[in-house]
């Protein structure tokens, strides 16, 4: 969310900061990767079709049409080099991308964008690009409305230290052309005076002919209030009640916490699968989830959905507005590389988080060597170990390998499992031109294969899905590797899962 952009180095590195990646908590990850959705290595040719090598956010909804509108943060070019959000050519505060995917288990893709010329995907909201003024215009929400498109925004006036910045205002603009153009003028908006309005990132949701509202403060560290306005009076901000703990007023001040701070980059969405209201959103260093009965709330304690010790520089939280069942698609960004991925977490019918990623470190951020193997540990044969190369994974920094130029070279992790349970394994890898024999998949403690995907080599980063039984089994060595025969060949692997069926 943080970007750059300014005209000189030392304004770069100050505007860097309010992306950088927070502290790592030990939590575990229950969500599982499905896959890098913008920029290098995706599974969207972003920057071929619209010159977006770099991005964050990915906020999105139904336009009502049969296509999902997805809002994203500030974007760079074919020369963007990093870290995070700095740098980079042609520069636009937001752009939107649309898609028609109805199958979210393999990615989301994207058919189009609002052109300002053959492949390049215009800015949507102007902004100044002036530090101190008005750096950037950032999304922050979207709904529509019968044929008519609304999308939250912020104005951001200076980035500050890490997870701090200073907004001007937030706003709401609207696009009756299904996001080619966008108005401003007229549309309501929340001034920041002083600094402490409640309403400067927003959230937005559906129910009973109400649109709702919700608010946090500039920065990562505030709290969120809700307010509601009837849908066709969006735009009309003496139509606006605010929550008060109570009962609806008209009072923007009166609007009381809805959910304790710090609460940033939220997202609130109907699940018909649990009749719960599911809230999403960067809690301090990890994405979290509360659930409820009413939009008001009162929510629920917080499940952790990704721990950022596993996905470092983490933020976002923006559900799918197609999820209807136990599954929730949702879009991360990370702030190296500084792109959005398209996660998965399950829930049972009370919104509790359920058939969680089973594996350790799956993305292989949390060390920087390889163990044993074994109680949660990645081990491997010689000549193996953690790339630490930064943003040298498919996600993060970090990724294992194993490399060598005879025998049978592979990674592998033992997990606790239930006996005779379906169980699924994931895993992107990436190989050496020169290999002929990988696997990837499941296996016994005594070296009995479960199940396992054969392949002679990838062309970049590739999945593959393997699924199988555990038999009589209470532990699986989830595992990829290579026959290395034929010169020096490698095997590299990030972002795995094991999940039961």
């Amino acid at each position: 969310m943080a970007l750059t952009g300014l005209a000189t180095v030392a304004a770069l590195a100050a505007a860097a900061l309010a992306g950088a990646p927070a502290v790592a908590t030990t939590t575990h990850t229950p969500a599982t990767m499905v896959a890098k959705i913008t920029g290098p290595n995706a599974i969207n040719d972003t920057q071929g079709l619209w010159d977006v090598k770099a991005t964050d956010l990915g906020i999105m909804w139904d336009n009502g049409s049969g296509q999902v509108l997805t809002a994203i943060g500030d974007t760079f070019g074919s020369t963007w080099t990093g870290p995070g959000g700095s740098g980079g050519s042609n520069w636009r505060s937001n752009i939107l991308l649309r898609s028609n995917d109805t199958t979210l288990s393999d990615g989301m893709t994207f058919q189009s964008a609002p052109l300002a010329g053959p492949g390049n995907a215009k800015q949507l909201i102007p902004s100044q690009k002036i530090d101190n003024v008005e750096i950037t215009v950032i999304p922050t929400a979207g709904i529509s409305v019968g044929t008519r498109q609304y999308m939250g925004y912020m104005s951001v006036k200076h980035w500050g230290i890490p997870g701090e910045w200073t907004t001007n205002r937030s706003g709401i603009a609207y696009s009756d052309d299904n996001g080619e153009n966008w108005t401003t003028t007229g549309t309501p908006t929340w001034e920041n005076t002083g600094g402490t309005n409640q309403f400067q990132m927003q959230a937005f949701v559906r129910s009973g002919g109400y649109i709702y509202v919700y608010g946090t403060p500039n920065g990562r560290t505030g709290a969120a209030h809700v307010a509601r306005v009837p849908e066709a009076q969006l735009l009309t901000k003496s139509a606006y009640q605010y929550w008060n703990g109570t009962t609806w007023v008209a009072t923007e001040s009166s609007a009381a916490v809805v959910a304790a701070a710090p609460v940033s980059e939220l997202s609130v969405q109907y699940n018909a699968a649990s009749g719960k209201y599911l809230m999403m959103y960067l809690s301090a260093e990890d994405i979290i989830m509360r659930t409820a009965s009413s939009p008001q709330g009162p929510w629920s304690a917080a499940q952790v959905v990704v721990s950022s010790a596993d996905y470092p520089g983490l933020y976002g939280g923006f559900m799918h507005p197609w999820n209807s069942g136990g599954t929730i698609y949702f879009t991360m960004s990370q702030w190296n590389p500084y792109n959005v991925y398209l996660m998965k977490v399950s829930i049972n019918s009370s919104g509790i988080i359920t058939k969680p990623n089973l594996l350790n470190d799956p993305s292989f951020e949390r060390a920087t060597t390889t163990g044993t193997g074994a109680s949660g540990t990645w081990g491997c044969t010689p000549n193996c170990g953690i790339d630490n190369v930064p943003a040298g994974g498919y996600s993060g920094d970090h990724n294992a390998y194993t490399r060598y130029n005879a025998g049978w070279r592979n990674v592998w992790q033992t997990v606790a499992v239930t006996a005779n349970t379906n169980y699924q394994v994931t895993g992107w890898v990436r190989t050496s031109s020169n290999s002929d024999n990988a696997y990837l998949g499941a296996r016994t403690t005594g070296n009995v294969v479960l199940g396992e995907a054969n392949f002679p080599k990838t062309t970049g980063w590739q999945k593959f899905t393997v699924n199988f039984n555990s038999g009589v089994n209470t532990a699986v060595q989830v595992f990829a590797g290579v026959w290395t025969d034929h010169g020096d060949i490698w095997i590299q692997l990030d972002d795995f899962s094991l999940v039961a069926q």
